[in-house]
């Protein structure tokens, strides 16, 4: 059945890109990478096994995003939520994320697309042994500027706003800055995002339909797209569909 599938598969995926190409393409987008233990339950597999398959599907996941020269990919990988999770699952976790962003120290594809890396969060909460090597990542990226990834670990959205909003106390306490200066476009400066556009689009996995906490400030005219599938299983065409969707919607901004 899969083998007679493959030709209708193919057409489709023709079609589908037909559609796209020549419309307007996000240069932001955020990814809520949802789904991967339940993936692994379907599966008969240990619910941990899924955090792994996840992971690598991310690799395919920028090559088509890099394909479609999608400036800046913002993957949400670790939640402080997720934090407080079982220790065996933490220490799992942070296992993976030391391993992929060891990887991307040698990985050619990120010279060859000038990919700049970003780990967004709060490092404190990181074990401490992953952030020597977060912090080579980010070094040995940092002039590369065609594109940008952020993978927000250890991230939570009211985290971020409440980090930012004591820094912009601390200066004002310190007389660096006036009550008077404080606007959007400065709170925009103070966030972990500081200097990149706003996601256009914002991609959810696995049916949920909710940002869990994901770019509070950044989202408010961001599109959002909730797919059924997993993380683990997600397709091209999956990516495809998504920014069809956006591409037929009509950003107003509220105007």
């Amino acid at each position: 059945m899969v083998n007679l599938l493959r030709p209708i598969y193919r057409i489709y995926k023709w079609k589908l890109w037909r559609q796209i190409k020549n419309s307007d393409i996000p240069q932001h987008i955020g990814v809520i990478l949802d789904g991967n233990r339940r993936y692994a339950r379907e599966k008969g597999l240990n619910p941990l096994l899924g955090h792994k398959m996840g992971a690598e599907k991310v690799r395919d996941f920028l090559k088509w995003c890099w394909h479609l020269n999608i400036k800046v990919v913002t993957l949400y990988a670790l939640s402080i939520e997720n934090l407080q999770r079982e220790r065996e699952e933490v220490e799992h976790l942070f296992g993976i994320a030391k391993e992929k962003f060891q990887e991307l120290l040698t990985d050619p594809s990120i010279k060859k697309n000038q990919v700049r890396v970003k780990a967004l969060g709060r490092r404190d909460l990181l074990t401490p042994s992953l952030l020597p090597i977060i912090e080579e990542a980010e070094k040995t990226t940092e002039n590369y500027s065609k594109h940008f990834l952020n993978i927000a670990i250890g991230y939570s959205g009211r985290g971020e706003l409440t980090d930012a909003i004591k820094k912009i106390a601390e200066n004002v306490y310190k007389g660096v800055l006036k009550i008077e200066d404080i606007n959007e476009e400065l709170v925009n400066q103070y966030l972990y995002t500081a200097g990149l556009p706003d996601p256009d689009l914002i991609i959810r996995t696995s049916g949920e339909e909710r940002l869990s906490n994901f770019l509070l400030w950044q989202s408010a005219y961001s599109e959002l797209y909730f797919c059924d599938v997993y993380w683990p299983e997600v397709r091209e065409i999956d990516l495809w569909r998504a920014i069809r969707v956006y591409q037929k919607r009509k950003r107003r901004f509220g105007r």
